[in-house]
């Protein structure tokens, strides 16, 4: 046998299936191998099983009188997968079934026949759930049905069916998943026959206890429907809440957000303990007075608060948790120590956590939640402001080069420094791809390089293995390999909503639109209050042009951060793209968005353009090019061009040639240092054609079409195949503007202009750019056809 086969599989957390054939043994031999036979193709064409199988997520095993699959994707798979199988089941009767689904560690290993076989207790788990029904039933263990309970789409369909014994008489919470179409309502066997004892028991009692029984029964029945509607959350669960700055100089305020931010970070390598995101706990206050409903809002049981003073070079660190049901105490310490050991109570406070909570710790999780990072304190000052401006809400040009200047000058100041170097390429690289760093040559070859240096100072540091992915999904769009890297990291980081994230944006660049959604509903979990996660989902229904689920998702975002200015801009660019001009208009008319928010300002002068009446904007729009910000690059030029277009919109056919030259000359100079910025290029496109310049607008927009192509990337792959429908439209050449515009209505995209909003037949009624076509006969169908209400995949 090789040595390859030999090892043994690695310990993770599955999402595990047991089904169980029931009545096997009671059938003949051709019987049993009929029923076989026609479990596995039921199980094969369930589509959430082809998916796992075809990412190579999905492990088989056969039991005999039925089989075990456990998913390595997300805690929903294997309940929408027994959903699945539940309702083919209908179309074979002669075939029952009973189903289990636990979560928990499994692991691989080699029989003595050298097949593949499983063990560890989310396997013994999920079939002591399963041997609990009876035919047609899908039971869930408490923890699973806990994890669902966060989702309305499956709250309705639980129902708490209270504890049933098991082998040595232990005894496991079970739910029932059913409804009209899935599943059986009945009462499993097993449990009413526990109940018939329990009554048995009862009815032996004294007539003088009756009336108290009705009344105990009573308040179990209530307790119980209560349940139903509201499981309750994992008791291994916690959130880490912002911590205190009490130290007189509140511009160490990035210390303590650093401190709990490190805690949490230890907390979240645990894979025992289920811990929320801190852009979820950043929202609220240090010490807020209603930690019931928060704990209800982030579906935790225990909340950790603490307070951080810096005085020179000695720390004070308090932190208290919380049993948040009840606001009582579990554990409270105060740590007093030399900055340079500040490195140990982060460890010390996660050991004691884990302790309280009585979560199971490896061997290895102790040494990397013991881990320290680096010898040199100013380097870790370094690191913590980095940090800081990486963990502020909006991904913005200033943040974006706040955290870059700090993390360079830490791994200046400590070069062994790895997780500092993984955080500096994961920056560089979000920069790179979201265009808040110039997205130079240079600025993708220090993510690279950061990259690399971290994984070869610790090769298996989740942070490391995590920045490499994303290197090689934001700047080389090498897919298949950054999926490698990011499964590689959830070993070391099973609690990090930022793998499922970025996951989820890595599949909608894939055109696996569905996948994405199912990572962004797991990120989602782990990270329920993220806004910006929040947003970019709502971004993905936008791109699909499914405008009302993207209106609820920018609405959760509102209720986080109320008036959030750049989530009203997106509802206003929704308003735009369904072509409901008065609406925009209401919500864009209150906001003011700073001269470094373009995005907010062009979804303003677009909103003008549309009703052909930019007179009122072209003065903001001048008052902020009088003294253009340098640190936003390009985008000075970009609303140049935006000053242009209004013009001539406005009529001033002068002044916007002379807007136009002016925007030519200083995105050509961006564009010597910035060869592949394909929004660069497509603007020069436009400006190309607002001057009369028609083949190099050509040429620029076919250009942009080789450097991002849409088979490459289906979420900006559009944008340039836009810009040429736009150019070709100004140009004259209608056929070639038809075919593209068509291709654009028929695919899930982002656009070109403004907040990224995409083509649809109510913008190609109301967009000047395409009244050279309204006298085309194609394009009065295109603007007629309900085509571009949605678009899959």
């Amino acid at each position: 046998m090789s040595a390859e086969v030999k090892k043994e599989i690695q310990l993770e957390i599955g999402h595990v299936l047991f089904i169980d054939i029931v009545g096997y043994s009671k059938r003949s031999i051709d019987d049993q191998h009929a029923a076989i036979e026609g479990l596995n193709r039921v199980v094969r064409a369930s589509e959430q099983f082809q998916r796992a199988e075809v990412a190579g997520r999905l492990l088989k095993i056969p039991t005999g009188d039925g089989m075990a699959l456990v998913f390595y994707t997300n805690p929903e798979a294997p309940v929408q997968c027994a959903v699945e199988i539940s309702r083919l089941l209908k179309e074979h009767p002669w075939l029952r079934l009973r189903m289990g689904i636990h979560s928990g560690p499994v692991s691989g290993v080699i029989d003595v026949n050298e097949r593949t076989n499983l063990a560890g207790s989310g396997i013994n788990m999920a079939q002591r759930v399963m041997d609990c029904g009876d035919a047609g039933h899908i039971l869930l263990s408490k923890r699973v049905a806990e994890d669902l309970g966060a989702y309305e789409k499956w709250r309705t369909l639980l129902h708490d069916l209270g504890t049933c014994e098991v082998k040595h008489g232990a005894r496991v919470a079970l739910v029932s998943l059913y409804s009209d179409q899935f599943g059986n309502a009945k009462l499993p066997l097993k449990l009413a026959a526990q109940k018939r004892r329990t009554r048995m028991r009862w009815a032996a009692m004294t007539i003088a206890l009756l009336a108290l029984v009705a009344i105990v029964g009573g308040i179990a029945i209530f307790s119980r429907n209560r349940a139903q509607s509201t499981l309750a959350a994992p008791e291994k669960s916690i959130a880490v809440l912002p911590f205190e700055n009490l130290s007189e100089d509140k511009a160490n305020a990035y210390f303590a957000e650093g401190i709990q931010d490190e805690i949490l970070t230890r907390l979240s390598k645990i894979a025992d303990l289920k811990v929320i995101s801190r852009t979820s706990t950043q929202h609220y206050k240090s010490a807020p007075t209603n930690l019931p409903e928060i704990a209800k809002q982030l579906g935790v049981a225990h909340i950790l608060e603490g307070s951080v003073q810096k005085v020179g070079d000695a720390v004070r660190v308090n932190v208290q948790l919380i049993r948040a049901a009840n606001d009582s105490h579990l554990w409270a310490d105060t740590f007093d120590r030399k900055l340079i050991d500040v490195f140990f109570v982060e460890s010390e406070v996660a050991k004691a956590i884990a302790e309280k909570l009585r979560v199971h710790l490896t061997g290895q999780e102790e040494q990397v939640i013991a881990a320290k990072p680096t010898e040199n304190v100013e380097a870790y000052d370094a690191y913590l402001r980095g940090l800081a401006y990486n963990l502020k809400t909006a991904t913005t040009p200033a943040n974006s080069l706040g955290a870059q200047k700090y993390l360079r000058e830490a791994v200046r100041l400590d070069p062994k420094f790895a997780v500092a170097w993984a955080l500096l390429s994961y920056v560089d690289a979000r920069g790179y791809l979201q265009l808040t760093l110039q997205p130079t040559t240079a600025l993708r070859e220090e993510a690279r390089q950061a990259a690399e240096t971290a994984l070869t100072l610790q090769p298996n540091l989740g942070e490391a293995l995590m920045a490499m992915g994303y290197y090689r999904y934001a700047c080389l769009k090498d897919y298949d390999t950054a999926v490698r890297y990011f499964e590689q990291a959830r070993q070391s980081l099973p609690n990090s909503s930022r793998i499922p994230e970025s996951l989820a944006y890595l599949e909608r660049r894939r055109n696996q639109w569905d996948r994405s959604e199912s990572y962004f509903n797991e990120a989602e979990r782990l990270d329920p209050r993220n806004v910006s996660l929040l947003t970019q989902h709502a971004q993905s229904y936008i791109c699909l042009r499914r405008f009302p689920e993207a209106l609820r998702k920018l609405d959760q975002v509102l209720d986080i951060v109320p008036d959030d200015l750049d989530t009203l801009v997106q509802k206003a660019s929704i308003a735009q793209a369904e072509g409901d001009l008065p609406q925009a208009a209401m919500l864009l008319a209150l906001l003011h968005p700073a001269a470094n928010n373009p995005g907010a300002l062009e979804t303003q002068v677009y909103q003008a353009i549309l009703e052909r009446h930019p007179e009122q904007i072209i003065p903001r729009l001048k008052q902020v090019l009088a003294k253009p910000d340098p640190a936003l690059g390009y985008y000075n030029g970009e609303l140049r061009f935006w000053l242009g277009w209004a013009q001539e919109v406005g009529g001033d056919h002068a002044a916007a040639q002379e807007a136009w030259r002016q925007a030519r000359s200083e995105l050509e100079s961006f564009l010597k240092e910035q060869p592949e910025n394909f929004v660069v290029i497509g603007d020069l496109a436009l400006i190309r054609l607002g001057l009369g310049d028609k083949p190099a607008a050509l040429t620029l927009a076919e250009s942009a079409q080789r450097i991002i192509p849409l088979e490459k990337d289906a979420l900006h792959g559009p944008i340039p195949l836009e810009i040429l429908a736009r150019v070709a439209a100004g140009t004259g050449e209608r056929d070639r503007a038809m075919a593209a515009l068509q291709k654009l209505l028929s695919i899930p995209a982002s656009g070109p202009l403004a907040s990224n909003a995409p083509l649809t037949s109510a913008l190609l009624r109301l967009d000047p750019m395409f009244d050279p076509l309204r006298t085309d006969p194609r394009f009065d169908k295109l603007v007629a056809s309900p085509a571009s209400n949605s678009a899959r995949q």
